[in-house]
């Protein structure tokens, strides 16, 4: 190996170094919060000398977080199905099926991509007001699910890569559309169907801005919303409390992540090369 392709070898890895730091220093950082004592959330030394669970009993028992963390996995579960359901359908069609305004409907969802959610916070308010949607987590729900326009084109992407001589043959058999997209195209899409229900469930799980429009009642808030009570209303300053409910509301993404890692591997690595 020349020298040049050594001293370049050693800076990527440092490069890799410094980025993986700054990446874990953070959440070590909050995790060591969590334990301190006091209401603080800096610290003099990297490693509290005195170590606390009372921040998480204070937690589980003074506040409603239990509570927020059912709501919000109740409410991300169903936007993550619908979403499938709606992005597995759509694809399919715009993949296989040939019908008018094809083209300019693929545009279409790209061009709605660029606009953030939260240029229709007005439009929501509006809604919310005239039909009485209030407080009514059916309705965020199926606001949250419809915003699927960019896993529509994902997994349209990575059905155009399965055979089409799969369908031919199916349909030579007398097979219908419904066979060949239930019993062909959803088994071979599996890793990428998976990559979509873990994105958008992380995406509920940390929305804000919508939530936040349509839930008004504590019995109502989810996860982020709670946790914004922590240092806005009552809570106001103890952010090692905050800390603590961070801490904890992360493990559910964890495990998620833990339990569906080798589908997440296979979709994503299926796209970059397939793609």
């Amino acid at each position: 190996m020349k020298r040049t392709q050594r001293t370049g070898l050693w800076i990527s890895r440092l490069v890799i170094w410094i980025a993986i730091f700054c990446t874990l220093f953070p959440a070590y950082w909050i995790f060591m919060a969590s334990f301190s004592e006091g209401q603080s959330f800096f610290s003099a030394t990297l490693f509290p000398k005195a170590l606390t669970t009372q921040n998480y009993e204070r937690l589980i028992s003074e506040t409603d977080f239990m509570r927020w963390v059912g709501n919000s996995l109740k409410i991300c579960l169903w936007v993550s199905l619908i979403q499938l359901f709606l992005t597995s359908t759509s694809a399919y069609a715009f993949s296989r099926l040939r019908f008018p305004g094809r083209k300019n409907g693929l545009m279409t969802l790209l061009v709605l991509q660029v606009f953030p959610s939260s240029m229709a916070v007005s439009g929501y308010y509006i809604l919310i007001y005239r039909f009485g949607l209030s407080d009514s987590v059916f309705a965020l729900i199926l606001v949250l699910a419809g915003g699927s326009a960019f896993n529509i084109w994902l997994l349209k992407a990575y059905i155009d890569t399965i055979p089409k001589e799969l369908d031919e043959a199916a349909f030579v058999s007398g097979a219908s559309h419904r066979v060949v997209f239930t019993r062909i195209i959803l088994p071979l899409a599996r890793p990428q169907l998976a990559v979509i229900f873990v994105f958008s469930f992380i995406a509920s799980y940390s929305e804000y801005v919508i939530s936040s429009v349509f839930l008004n009642k504590p019995g109502n808030h989810t996860l982020a919303l709670g946790l914004q009570t922590f240092i806005t209303n009552q809570f106001a300053a103890n952010w090692t409390l905050f800390a603590a409910a961070a801490v904890l509301s992360s493990l559910p993404i964890m495990v998620m992540f833990m339990f569906m890692q080798r589908f997440i591997q296979n979709g994503l690595a299926a796209t970059g090369v397939k793609g």
